[in-house]
């Protein structure tokens, strides 16, 4: 597999060693940089240049390996599941190994990883013995796809009896849009593609597709492997009322639409919606209110 570019940027920064957004890792010159990746094998020199952008180039180019999972665990490239695995070595991790750096906290730094990861259904283990960590996938688990990673949240385990959990894994740039199916809503919903079109995210609706037997199944699969829903309360339609319930549940994040604010309910009326007039000025207006929205939870949420 390969993991989305914000989290490769994350990931940069982690290995730099960036005091302001990840204080718990070792910070690392220009020089150091060069000996982590080349205490890999990988012959890579940094050269008078920012180092978090040379290290985000480094972890691309390792991203778009050929030598993608070669034995089908849903891993990324070999090289890059050494490179997680050595960002968090306990070695770096003692006073001794960087002298002019803080002493950084071991276990929170593999919380911080964890935290990036478990929207790729990943994960990484800690040997409790030797502090050695080892990169894996998560299997038959509950992943979050709303949860930051600079916060640490319960993760939760559930077996449904209604739906089942599909085998698909979430996909970082799907938005589902719930929304009543009626000939009045298709400028309203050709404005959310363009929204979404607009924030590099892709677009799907359940009407537009056929997986299963039943629909609430297809819908159910649709919010379990988006990243972002877009609800519109519009009409006060029981079946969004239903469904953005579910993806709250699953840790989605919802954005709320309406033509009329007395249409959401009293439940939700704390959450921030987006109301907009079903005509010409009105659509124009809702593409770019939520094509902000949608850019900014595509770029923060990793």
């Amino acid at each position: 597999m390969r993991l989305p570019p914000p989290l490769i940027r994350n990931l940069a920064g982690m290995i730099c060693g960036d005091e302001n957004r990840f204080p718990e890792f070792p910070y690392r010159t220009g020089g150091a940089l060069t000996d982590f990746f080349m205490d890999l094998g990988l012959d890579y020199r940094h050269q008078n240049e920012s180092r978090n952008d040379w290290t985000e180039k480094v972890l691309l180019e390792l991203n778009e390996d050929e030598n993608i999972d070669p034995e089908g665990h849903g891993l990324p490239s070999t090289e890059l599941v050494q490179v997680i695995e050595a960002l968090l070595d306990p070695v770096y991790y003692q006073p001794s190994k960087y002298h002019s750096a803080q002493v950084t906290d071991h276990h929170a730094a593999v919380e911080r990883v964890n935290q990036l990861l478990k929207k790729q259904n990943l994960e990484v283990s800690e040997d409790q013995s030797t502090g050695k960590v080892h990169l894996q996938k998560v299997c038959d688990s509950f992943i979050s796809t709303s949860v930051s990673p600079l916060k640490t949240q319960k993760t939760i385990t559930f077996c449904p009896e209604v739906f089942k959990i599909p085998d698909r894994p979430v996909e970082p740039n799907l938005v589902s849009v719930m929304m009543p199916f009626e000939t009045s809503f298709d400028n309203v919903y050709k404005t959310i593609q363009s929204a979404c079109k607009q924030a590099n995210l892709n677009c799907a609706r359940a009407d537009n597709i056929w997986r299963h037997s039943t629909v609430i199944q297809d819908i159910f699969e649709l919010i379990y492997c988006s990243s972002i829903i877009v609800a519109d309360f519009s009409g006060k339609n029981p079946n969004v009322f239903y469904e953005a319930g579910i993806a709250h549940t699953l840790g989605k994040h919802v954005v709320p639409i309406t033509q009329n604010k007395e249409d959401i309910p009293f439940d939700i009326k704390h959450h921030r919606y987006l109301q907009y007039l079903n005509d010409g000025d009105g659509l124009v207006e809702l593409e770019c209110k939520l094509t902000e929205r949608l850019t900014y939870l595509n770029e923060s949420h990793y």
